[in-house]
């Protein structure tokens, strides 16, 4: 009101006509600089804005004495001009809008994906440490980690399961614990699944407490064998002594839970000093173990001390000094040959009562779930607090001033931006990253391209408009501005507006229709293209201004105006209003710059050689238009308010345009980083997935990730289990043959891959020189998990060839339990492929140019089957075992057995014979706890291939007990 009550004043006071001044900064303003929340309001108020000065100019000019033709056009001039300055000032607004709002959003799912990725890192840092120790746990990752990015970048090349680097280290100077539960045989046979699961959690949770508080690394425990090291992670001293106690402590913590539970159970303990190797052998199932003779010697003071007390050796006696009260070692371990032969005196320590010391133990929670939740739960604040760290604008000039002034807050400034964007020009200055940015697709070109054209139409009218002298040059140049430049309007719309028309029903396109749809794709994807485009508007433009700079004969003007003067009449000739050819070269500036995905470089090139060149040109050559085009102040020269409103005008978008650009490239460079954090993410959860069928069966990894993570104790139960113990016999755990050990590991569970089909044979651990695999922990078998669909017949070759021969292969359907009993047979002939295996690795050895002693081990098996128990013990270190009395005949059998056999037990071979594999009956052998009991050697060829019965019968074998010598 102020600008126009000036005019009006000055008009009827001083006979003055002026020029309004604020209308461009007042409407750029309102969009750009006013705090109104939301697009309508400033779009109202900017509207009205611009009615009052049209009004303003309706009346003000009509009260002149100027033709009708010129205060018409004048007029329409600057309607046009005021409809095309408020659709470029919200299209501003509106982008900004979405910037600003994209960078919160951006801002909030960087922030919620690093939240994630941390949490599932830590996810799987947990799982990788329930089975390795830190030291290993990396190298693993990594190689895993490797592996998923070389598979998903080469589908077609198959996975090398024998690349990975053996990882073994020598550890001179640990203590080692070894711990067995006694009367654990009894357990298994008389609780029920859960009631052992619950027990042996109970028990396994509270002994990993202990073992944390004693800084004592849990190995593994195998059933009824719970050991662990100390100083095995760090070096200390004091190892002997945190061995020592933690026993203490164990045997305490298994005697509170015999009273709680009134279960007749203790615990021996042995403890031994010395050093050993640690590391993980094999490809599936990783399971950190250690090897040595120290070890060995643990175990055997284990086997050979009393329950409730602790069973060391001289050398661990030396390392606690007394601290304990002592008594002379057992009787047994006086008299075992092992320790004899390696003279090893041994001691016994009584269990004093540490209640007092084991009060912090049961408030210990090693549960590591919880930490993880602890990190969700507080995402919200983690969120609140990455979000003021959003850098607000480029910190160029800032940080120049605050290097200049050597301000303390320069180096406060968001890192991203002071790093990796340019000062001035805002380019990304790692150049694959600017590439990929300008490289976008343009999704707003179509509205770029449609203001572009207002602009371009405001131009051609007030060309057309004080075009006096109407070249016909200049008339085609504007018909074929016009057309040009609504085909590329049409073009880049037409997609819309078929959308628009038929997007209520279905439509069959033309084939020129699917053509433009195509070329409008390529504009809006192609850099160039665009480019190309914008650089055409922008050439159309300045020769508009030039023709209309062109058209003007000063010399006609300057002639016209000074017989005006002379004869005293008004001047009604004009070159153009200077004015409004500057508030046009104002619209210029603007499409220069808010032209969207186009270089921020071109741009502010493109607008500064625009503001530069017209002003020079404008300003110098046509003083006297201007200067008859009226003044916006009568104490103000004319020519400085045209370039203050340029200059104005090309810095205000300049630094709008500077804080747009910005933003958009911060978002870009967050969504790059959220790309690869979800990529990250993806990988750690394949790597967790990988880990956990690394510790866990396969049809458990499922169930593990939605109940027992929860802590919530899982267990299952079935009635045929076929298990299996496959021990290398007369084989010394030096550091080259662990080596050997881990080929033979490898090649044993490259054969697991063809055992993946019905009837899958799991791998439960390798303890030793011992692998132990089992077949038939299938949930469709499980009595308490049980899914009554199946997947089909076998597609082993030896299952097959057996049920060709025998008569049940002649039935049309197999009865369940003959489906169950099949689990035998699969495992067994899992045996003889280990056995095979085991054959060429010797071969292969042979022939290298080695010490031919290194090798020359041979294995035998055991093989039991009947009612298992199985299920995961402990929540944060996971751990799935099976019990049972078929485990326990499992492992009787392979430490009963002979090297180069395969034995098992009667009801074994009982399920075999239906099969047509041959069992010799081998005699009457003791097995620890039952005493004697009939076994059977499974008939094996010199080819490693299964004898047939034919028309032989085992039970005729089985007749005469006294063929074959009975073994003890």
């Amino acid at each position: 009101m102020h600008d126009m009550g000036t005019n009006f004043y000055h008009e009827h006071f001083n006979d003055w006509f002026l020029e309004t001044f604020f209308d461009t900064y007042i409407i750029i303003m309102i969009y750009m600089f006013f705090p109104i929340p939301d697009i309508p309001p400033a779009m109202g108020l900017a509207a009205t804005i611009s009615a009052i000065y049209i009004i303003y100019y309706v009346l003000f000019l009509g009260s002149l004495n100027l033709g009708e033709h010129s205060r018409f056009g004048e007029t329409i001039e600057n309607l046009f001009y005021y409809i095309s300055l408020n659709m470029m000032c919200t299209y501003f607004l509106i982008m900004r809008e979405i910037v600003v709002r994209a960078s919160f959003l951006d801002r909030h799912q960087y922030v919620m994906e690093d939240i994630a990725l941390r949490s599932a890192r830590a996810t799987e840092r947990i799982f990788l440490h329930t089975i390795l120790p830190p030291q290993i746990a990396q190298p693993i990752q990594d190689e895993i980690r490797n592996r998923i990015k070389i598979g998903q970048k080469h589908h077609d090349l198959p996975s090398n399961k024998r690349d990975r680097v053996i990882a073994i280290q020598m550890h001179p100077d640990v203590s080692i614990l070894y711990a067995d539960i006694v009367n654990y045989t009894h357990l298994t046979t008389t609780l029920s699944v859960k009631e052992l699961v619950t027990l042996l959690h109970e028990l396994y949770a509270r002994f990993d407490n202990a073992a944390s508080r004693y800084a004592v690394q849990r190995i593994k425990f195998l059933g009824d064998c719970y050991y662990c090291v100390a100083g095995l992670i760090k070096p200390d001293p004091a190892h002997a002594i945190c061995c020592v106690n933690l026993g203490l402590c164990m045997i305490d913590i298994i005697r509170e839970v015999r009273d709680e539970v009134q279960i007749g159970i203790d615990i021996r303990v042995g403890v031994h000093s010395g050093s050993l190797f640690a590391g993980v052998l094999g490809s599936a199932k990783l399971q950190y173990d250690i090897w040595g003779q120290d070890v060995l010697i643990a175990n055997k003071l284990e086997a050979t001390g009393m329950p409730g007390q602790v069973h060391v050796s001289e050398r661990t006696l030396q390392m606690v000094k007394n601290m304990y009260e002592v008594y002379p070692g057992t009787k047994a371990a006086r008299t075992d040959a092992f320790l004899q032969k390696h003279n090893i005196i041994t001691y016994l320590i009584i269990s004093i009562n540490d209640k007092g010391k084991r009060t912090e133990l049961d408030s210990e929670s090693n549960d590591s779930f919880n930490v993880i939740q602890h990190q969700e739960s507080s995402s919200g604040l983690v969120l609140s607090e990455e979000l003021k760290k959003m850098p607000l604008g480029p910190n160029g000039f800032s940080l120049l001033v605050g290097k200049l002034f050597n301000l303390k807050n320069h180096q406060e400034l968001p890192s991203m931006s002071r790093v990796e964007i340019g000062t001035f020009f805002l380019n990304f200055r790692n150049p694959a990253l600017e590439y990929n940015y300008l490289h976008q697709p343009d999704y707003m070109f179509k509205y770029s391209v449609l203001l572009a054209w207002c602009c371009a139409m405001s131009l051609i009218y007030l060309h057309l408009l004080f075009d006096d002298k109407h070249n016909s040059s200049g008339l085609y140049f504007d018909l074929l501005t016009f057309v040009t430049l609504s085909l590329i309007l049409l073009l880049a719309w037409y997609k819309k507006i078929c959308f628009w028309r038929y997007s209520m029903h279905c439509h069959n396109y033309s084939r020129l229709s699917c053509a433009l749809f195509r070329m409008a794709d390529s504009l809006q994807c192609s850099l160039l293209k665009r480019i190309t485009v914008y650089t055409y508007f922008m050439i159309t433009y300045i020769l508009i201004v030039y023709m209309i700079l062109d058209n003007c004969n000063e010399a006609e003007f300057q002639l016209a105006m000074i017989e005006s003067i002379v004869y005293k009449y008004e001047q009604d000739a004009k070159c153009f209003s200077s004015w409004q050819l500057s508030c046009s070269v104002v619209l210029i500036i603007f499409m220069t710059i808010i032209f969207t995905r186009i270089p921020f470089t071109m741009k502010i090139i493109a607008s500064l050689f625009i503001s530069v060149i017209y002003s020079s040109i404008f300003l110098f050559q046509f003083d006297d238009v201007i200067n008859d085009g009226g003044a916006t102040n009568p104490y103000f020269p004319p020519e400085y308010a045209h370039l203050i409103m340029i200059i104005i005008t090309l810095c205000t978008l300049y630094l709008q345009e500077r804080q747009a650009e910005f933003n958009n490239k911060i978002n870009y460079k967050w969504r790059e980083e959220l790309l690869k954090k979800q990529e990250d993410a993806r990988i750690t959860d394949q790597s967790i997935t990988i880990l956990l069928h690394n510790i866990l069966p396969a049809h458990v990894v499922n169930i593990y990730l939605t109940s027992v993570a929860k802590c919530e104790l899982y267990y299952e139960d079935y009635e045929m289990v076929a298990v299996m113990f496959a021990s290398l016999q007369n084989f010394d755990l030096t550091l080259p043959n662990l080596h050997i050990l881990n080929d033979i590991i490898v090649h044993f569970d490259q054969i697991l891959y063809f055992y993946r089909e019905d009837n899958l044979v799991e791998k439960i651990k390798i303890v030793g020189c011992t692998y132990m695999a089992a077949c038939g922990l299938d949930l469709r078998f499980s009595s308490l998990i049980s899914n009554g669909t199946g997947r089909g017949d076998s597609v082993f070759q030896e299952i097959h060839r057996e049920r060709v021969s025998d008569e049940s292969a002649q039935m049309a359907n197999y009865t369940l339990t003959e489906k169950r009993e099949e689990v035998v047979l699969v495992l067994t002939t899992f045996a003889l492929d280990l056995m095979r295996t085991l054959w060429v690795c010797k071969n292969n050895y042979m022939n290298l140019s080695m010490d031919r002693a290194v090798f020359n081990a041979d294995i035998s098996i055991g093989i039991s089957c009947g009612e298992v128990m199985a299920g995961v013990v402990g929540a944060s270190q996971v751990h799935y075992d099976i019990w049972g009395n078929a485990v326990n005949m499992a492992s009787r059998m392979d430490s009963t057995g002979v090297a180069g056999e395969i034995q098992v037990t009667e009801e074994t071979a009982v399920i075999l014979s239906k099969y047509g594999i041959e069992c010799n009956y081998r005699g009457m052998t003791f097995v620890k706890g039952l005493g004697m009991l009939p076994t059977y050697f499974v008939g094996i060829t010199s080819s490693f291939e299964f004898v047939n019965i034919g028309e032989k019968s085992l039970m005729s074998n089985a007749s005469n007990p006294h063929s074959s010598e009975t073994s003890t």
